[in-house]
């Protein structure tokens, strides 16, 4: 014990009086090292650097060409060579050196080349070339410690093999160097000594270089670890033993791989009790401890070349759109349901703006830079990429990653913000891995994004060809092709996004597509806009294109009462579909329309050609804080049962929270849109998935249907162009708009006793029979008969009910006919007469 405190103490006074010695150096020594710093700094400047590679490189190549004119001209100037001297540089006789670089390159090369060690003189040239071109333009064709350490090896061993194998032409293979050097070494080992010799130094060469191997690796396992600290702990000495135990690891911290020295004194009282010393000395830990399945052996230096993916050049049609009707066959055979709507006309391209080409305008120096920025972020971290690929989207490149073997994908996963950082860039978004691709994939914002204008997508033959019930165009993906999607099949969508960062135009988007693709016979929208104004300017297409409840209200609902009515309305719609479906002996609405234009459903029973109806709200969030139950209810209902009978919601919220957006809708809306958020909680909301926060707003969006989420730049359409749209359309010959089955509210019903002859319509009596005579109670029949719109038929019918003539509203069945004959109604139009 007494030992170790006297070992303690020396320690103490050794470190005393190396502080002191450190206080009292001369001045001498601070002005010599201000010297040398002095020299040092002017060999750092940049512009000497520059003029010593600029002399190296041309050395190199001076080198090169005097060797090279030597392997054929060394025997003519072998004489001259050996007799050389400074006399004969000045004597003037240009013929005297065969050596194209004349007497001094004639000179050179005896002496590399002759005298020295051969053709392993081109290693002195390449040498000072990679040198020379590092020093001048810093860029590194060969790593310069490791072209001098091999090298070197190589121009040792080289010249003894050439003088080994090849004796009489030693002078220019294996030069001075090689021919004595084996001479010298046979006569202490002899021939079979010396090749035996020369074969040991080659494989250590190749060890040295290409690390061979001659065995499998055996696995470490845990057992053997633990044996190896043991064994360790073992070789300790009792007092290192007892300064590893009281240290406690908190103390210690480690700052990128640097080691800071801290004070103990606790731990030098704790040793020295009977001492009384308190002393501050620094301790510096010699080795940090790290975990060992953190340590990386360091990756090897490869050059990387970046493959462009070439993008997918979509075909342009420059002509309108194609007929998107189908023959429907001969006059007299098959039902034409556009005959309601026989002069329409679909909008024509020249109604959208032409924004110029889609192509994203990314440069090739930009891509290398980003290039060069990922894989140096990634080499800070250990991590070696084999293999890197770009693919130019309109509004971000993906750069696609093969790693080297041994990488954790979760590293490469957590790297997000530290790439992000480097490139100075928003939204980087990493993929890990892509699906099917066996990559990584990292979404970088191009610095010029280019637009995806609505008219180039609308007039590409990807969606004008498109075999779609309900196609979408919603824009561009990553490589450049246009995406489109058939809400039929989705068969509803939610979308959401933070206020500006491009909602309404996708909502447009949907709109805009299904317009060009759809007759107005064919497709019918109910449209609700709380805010009032998103949706206000598709109201001219009321005659063509939408449809609502019956009633004086307008077609774009804006109250809430009303939008609840509107989608009770429609869950009516939809039970009397199943019926007629159930009718018919069909699935859903595609066979049963194929059916009723065959004419094999009866119209005379209510059958009827069915138009989808897609029923889009601008803004849930509102609707659910004033009705709340009352309009997520109906919605459920239709996103659960609506599908078949072609019944199909989009949704579009602003404020993506779970009090809006509930399980209960997320649950029967597989498809959805996300637009940038402000929060990763939103993006989760949204799409079940990080990555909604990483976009870069102005129309950037992702798509999900189903597992797989797809980066999208929503094509962009301008108020100006829906507006120009919609009055095409709406200065075309119309109809009344798709009337809505009516909804009875309780209390509502009156009987016969209420009704007032005095406020019957003109048509009652006329009604009255054709009810009686069809026997059958329904809005359309009078319609059709007596040419009326939907509200004063239905008008009607609530007359003949208070009259006794119909029965009450039963949903979507027809209303019973009370009076059996036409005897029976003249009697009861009688006695109405004399009242």
């Amino acid at each position: 014990m007494a030992k170790r405190k006297s070992n303690i103490i020396s320690k103490i006074e050794e470190g005393k009086e190396a502080e002191d010695f450190e206080k009292e150096k001369p001045e001498v020594e601070t002005a010599a090292a201000s010297s040398k710093s002095g020299v040092f700094s002017r060999l750092a400047d940049e512009r000497v650097q520059k003029i010593i590679g600029l002399v190296f490189t041309l050395s190199s190549v001076y080198v090169a060409f005097a060797v090279s004119s030597f392997l054929f001209t060394w025997d003519k100037d072998q004489q001259l060579a050996r007799h050389m001297s400074w006399d004969y540089f000045w004597r003037y006789d240009p013929l005297a050196a065969h050596n194209i670089l004349g007497k001094l390159g004639a000179w050179v090369g005896y002496t590399l080349v002759y005298k020295g060690v051969g053709i392993s003189a081109y290693y002195i040239a390449v040498l000072l070339f990679a040198v020379g071109v590092k020093l001048l333009s810093q860029v590194e064709l060969l790593p310069i410690g490791k072209t001098f350490k091999y090298g070197l090896l190589i121009s040792l061993w080289f010249p003894l093999v050439s003088g080994f194998l090849f004796q009489d032409i030693w002078q220019v293979l294996g030069g001075t160097y090689g021919h004595f050097g084996v001479q010298y070494l046979k006569g202490i080992l002899g021939l079979v000594g010396t090749g035996f010799l020369l074969l040991t130094f080659a494989l250590t060469c190749m060890i040295a270089i290409f690390n061979l191997r001659f065995y499998s690796p055996k696995p470490v396992s845990d057992i053997d670890i633990q044996l190896a600290d043991e064994k360790s702990n073992l070789n300790r000495t009792d007092e290192e033993q007892s300064f590893l135990e009281h240290l406690n690891p908190d103390d210690f911290v480690l700052k990128q791989n640097t080691i800071e020295e801290i004070e103990i004194p606790k731990l030098i009282e704790s040793e020295l009790p009977e001492l009384n010393v308190t002393p501050i000395t620094p301790v510096v830990i010699p080795e940090p401890i790290f975990d060992p399945e953190e340590i990386i052996e360091p990756i090897a230096e490869t050059d990387l070349v970046l493959e462009v993916n070439d993008t997918i050049e979509e075909e342009l049609l420059d002509e309108n759109m194609p007929d998107a009707l189908p023959a429907y066959g001969e006059i007299g055979s098959d039902y034409d349901p556009t005959l309601d709507f026989a002069n329409y006309q679909f909008p024509t391209l020249e109604l959208l703006k032409d924004y110029g080409d889609n192509k994203a305008n990314v440069e090739t120096a930009e891509l290398q830079q980003k290039t060069k920025m990922i894989e140096d972020t990634l080499k800070n971290y250990n991590i070696g990429i084999k293999k890197i690929s770009a693919t130019i989207g309109p509004t971000v490149t993906l750069y696609e990653i093969v790693p080297q073997d041994g990488v954790r994908i979760a590293k490469i996963k957590n790297l997000e913000d530290d790439i992000a950082l480097s490139l100075a860039a928003l939204g980087i978004r990493i993929i890990a891995p892509i699906p099917g691709r066996g990559t990584i994939g990292i979404e970088v914002p191009n610095e010029k994004p280019a637009m995806v204008a609505m008219r180039g997508v609308i007039a590409s033959a990807k969606f004008q060809n498109a075999d779609m019930e309900l196609p979408i165009a919603f824009g561009r993906n990553i490589q450049n092709e246009v995406f489109v999607a058939d809400l039929a099949k989705m068969p509803h969508l939610l979308m959401a996004g933070a206020t500006g960062q491009g909602k309404s135009v996708g909502l447009n988007a949907i709109l805009v597509s299904l317009l060009y693709k759809k007759h107005p016979s064919q497709i019918k929208f109910v449209l609700v806009d709380p805010k009032k104004v998103e949706l206000n300017i598709y109201k001219t297409i009321e005659r063509h294109f939408l449809a609502k409840i019956p009633g004086d209200a307008d077609a774009i609902i804006t109250d809430t009462k009303l939008v609840v009515n509107t989608l009770n309305s429609l869950c009516v719609e939809m039970d009397a579909r199943y019926d007629l479906l159930k009718d018919a002996g069909v699935r859903n609405i595609k066979e049963y329309n194929q059916r009723f234009i065959k004419r094999k459903l009866n119209p005379e029973k209510g059958h009827r050609y069915l138009p989808y109806i897609v029923v889009v709200i601008d803004e849930l969030a509102d609707l659910m804080m004033t009705a709340g139950k009352e309009v997520e209810l109906p919605i459920a209902r239709l996103a659960q049962l609506a599908r078949a009978i072609g019944i199909h919601l989009i949704l579009a919220t602003q404020r993506p929270s779970v009090n809006i957006i509930t399980g209960t809708i997320k649950a029967n809306f597989p498809a959805r849109v996300a637009f940038r958020v402000s929060q990763k909680i939103d993006s989760r909301t949204i799409l079940d998935a990080n990555g909604a926060d990483q976009l870069i707003g102005k129309g950037d969006m992702l798509f999900s249907n189903g597992n797989d989420l797809i980066r999208l730049q929503c094509a962009f359409v301008d108020t100006p162009e829906v507006d120009d749209i919609t009055n095409f359309i709406g200065q075309q010959q119309g109809k009344e708009p798709y009337i809505l089955p009516e909804v009875k509210i309780d209390g509502d019903e009156s009987g016969g006793e209420d009704f007032d002859p005095r406020q019957r319509d003109e048509l009652f009596e006329e009604a009255a029979q054709i009810i009686v005579h069809h026997q059958q109670g329904s809005t359309s029949l009078l319609q059709r008969r007596l040419n009326l719109g939907y509200n004063r038929a239905g008008r009607l019918i609530d007359q003949l009910e208070k009259a006794g003539i119909v029965g009450p509203f039963k949903g979507s069945k027809a209303r019973e006919v009370l009076i059996t004959d036409t005897i029976q109604l003249e009697e009861k139009l009688n006695d109405l007469r004399n009242r």
